[in-house]
């Protein structure tokens, strides 16, 4: 068994904490450009990200690798799969956040790793345990209580679930990692970013050099903000179990949560709660069925002869 160095478990357990925070305070940076249109946002978020990933993979002396996908034709077409999924993604989650549906992401990212489970019964053939299927079945019941309640599917949360289950099933099957991935998939969605900012320029109509200073750095800090969190996950990831990341994945969502109830004072009343009640007891079967699977399979991997 590998030796694990106890620092090192501690700054990725640090560094995957501080990338799980930025993400669930992200509702705070986009509410703080809530006077620009959400695809400008987006746009800004596209071409800043993509310089700032440059300048990152400069310094890491990343680029031998960053262009390889690029020669399979197989790797660029799910690239520009993930990028459009991804694009969709941040899209629909800034206008959400911007039109006071905090509380929607959020149920939208409680119920993203039980769509993960779907996703992987559906494309991947994997199969569905009792306690997972009890854990969907619950979820699914938290949808229902939203459409009877409210009259209405969370489609939103959905949406996010969904895009987000999708983006990662595409990044899982290219042979890409993460940094230079995000890179690429800036990189295909990054000239049309940066035509619709210069058409805004030209025509005097861009939030950019024309809301003042505060807004201008907010959209160039845009870069550092989506990718500063996936540096620190990535860096965490490689030095913690799945099982730290797994229950570390939920803090996004409930940070947002707490935004959305306590400070953004979002409508929340008993419908609501019964909603968010179910898809968090699925979220507590489907992380206790996870880590029993995951102890069962350590347990037989100790059983097992050496060869």
């Amino acid at each position: 068994m590998r030796n694990i160095d106890p620092k090192q478990t501690s700054y990725g357990f640090a560094a995957a904490l501080a990338a799980f925070f930025g993400w669930g305070l992200l509702p705070v940076y986009w509410k703080s450009l809530i006077t620009v249109n959400p695809f400008e946002i987006l746009c800004h978020r596209v071409v800043w990200s993509l310089l700032f990933i440059a300048v990152i993979l400069t310094l890491r002396r990343g680029w031998s690798d960053t262009f390889a996908p690029l020669k399979s034709r197989r790797d660029l077409l799910i690239l520009t799969g993930s990028s459009l999924m991804i694009g969709c993604n941040w899209l629909l989650y800034i206008w959400a956040v911007n039109n006071d549906h905090v509380l929607d992401t959020s149920l939208g990212y409680y119920i993203n790793p039980l769509v993960n489970v779907l996703l992987g019964f559906v494309f991947f053939r994997e199969r569905l345990r009792p306690l997972q299927m009890v854990a969907i079945g619950l979820a699914a019941l938290g949808v229902a209580n939203s459409v009877i309640a409210h009259g209405q599917l969370p489609w939103i949360s959905l949406a996010l679930a969904v895009s987000f289950g999708l983006y990662g099933l595409l990044r899982k099957i290219a042979s890409v990692e993460s940094l230079p991935g995000l890179f690429l998939e800036t990189l295909v969605l990054g000239p049309f970013a940066l035509a619709y900012i210069l058409w805004l320029q030209a025509h005097g109509t861009s939030a950019l050099f024309h809301q003042g200073l505060n807004v201008d750095l907010l959209l160039m800090g845009a870069g550092v903000v989506t990718a500063s969190p996936l540096i620190g996950f990535a860096y965490g990831a490689r030095r913690l179990q799945l099982t730290t990341l797994g229950l570390l994945q939920y803090l996004s969502p409930s940070i947002a949560f707490l935004l959305g109830v306590f400070v953004y004072r979002e409508p929340f009343n008993a419908g609501h709660l019964l909603t968010f009640a179910l898809i968090w007891s699925g979220l507590t079967v489907y992380t206790v069925e996870s880590v029993m699977a995951m102890r069962a399979q350590r347990r037989l991997a100790g059983t097992r002869p050496a060869v």
